[in-house]
């Protein structure tokens, strides 16, 4: 060792993760050092086999590798995303991407040949797909600024891509900056096809165009219970203010009154608001649900 050069401590080098820090543990700090994360639960034997071995050659490479230890059980979202069928379950992350992986309780001369491998300089396999769903799974558990770094990799090597743009766009227009999200979401190619995509563009649609205070629309609906125009104005100033739910109880209040009113505009603003939150979501199941039921009833 360097006079002078100071040694990475024990507690930098392993240290206890979560889905809340993911982004931060294990991406975002992959992109100086290799990180291995081990998925493991306190049930499994075979875990608490390989947990102190792997911890031990962690150490032993003296700040080579660093190793984040996961609770599938407590946070099971990334687990889920990397397909993590059976613990133990390790996997190497290098440059922002997993590039290794194994199963079970592996002989300790195994585990040091991965270790090898990955502090060589292994180069890492196209994991587009994988970065993708990490960033999703991100976005789903609100960490927008892990999000947003995830999908903006995905876009280093593949510029174009739908799903990636539509997510950074996606990141921005939750953090209010919807001239940037515009910005992004321009990088898409015009002919491009993805449903992700066609729901940002609802998103912004529904977000942009909402006055800064809309107090004077909610009393003009709290005094004209009956004024469906007036009512639609505040449904779309909610929905400029990203409060959807509340946005979605003024359309069906109109919709139950009169599903055809102004050649059915409710029904139309209700749909556009499914779409902009997501066609996939539980808001927008719950929602076609509920619509169908004053329809159909």
């Amino acid at each position: 060792m360097i006079i002078g050069e100071t040694k990475p401590a024990a507690k930098d080098l392993v240290k206890d993760g979560s889905d809340a820090t993911f982004m931060d543990d294990v991406v975002d700090a992959s992109m100086t050092t290799p990180v291995i994360v081990d998925f493991w639960a306190p049930w499994c034997g075979p875990c608490r086999q390989l947990g102190p071995v792997i911890e031990r050659l962690v150490n032993e490479a003296k700040g080579a590798v660093k190793l984040v230890k996961i609770d599938i059980d407590q946070n099971p979202a990334y687990a889920g995303q990397l397909r993590v069928q059976s613990i133990p379950a390790v996997f190497a992350f290098k440059d922002g991407k997993p590039v290794d992986s194994f199963l079970g309780a592996l002989p300790e001369s195994q585990i040091k040949a991965f270790i090898a491998k990955l502090t060589a300089g292994a180069k890492p396999v196209d994991v587009t797909g994988d970065l993708l769903a990490l960033a999703a799974e991100a976005l789903k558990l609100g960490d927008t600024s892990g999000a947003a770094r995830a999908f903006a990799q995905v876009l280093q090597v593949d510029p174009e891509n739908p799903r990636a743009v539509a997510g950074l766009a996606r990141c921005h227009l939750e953090g209010g900056d919807i001239e940037r999200a515009e910005e992004v979401l321009a990088m898409a190619p015009d002919d491009a096809k993805d449903a992700d995509l066609d729901s940002v563009r609802a998103a912004l649609r529904v977000r942009g165009d909402a006055p800064q205070d809309i107090s004077p629309l909610k009393a003009a609906v709290d005094a004209a219970p009956g004024d469906f125009p007036a009512r639609m104005a505040y449904a779309k100033g909610l929905a400029g203010h990203g409060r959807f739910g509340e946005a979605a109880d003024q359309l069906f209040a109109i919709i139950e009154k009169d599903a055809e009113w102004n050649d059915k505009a409710a029904r139309a603003a209700l749909l556009e608001l499914f779409e902009a939150v997501g066609l996939s979501s539980e808001f927008t199941r719950a929602g076609r649900r509920r619509l169908s039921a004053i329809l159909y009833s």
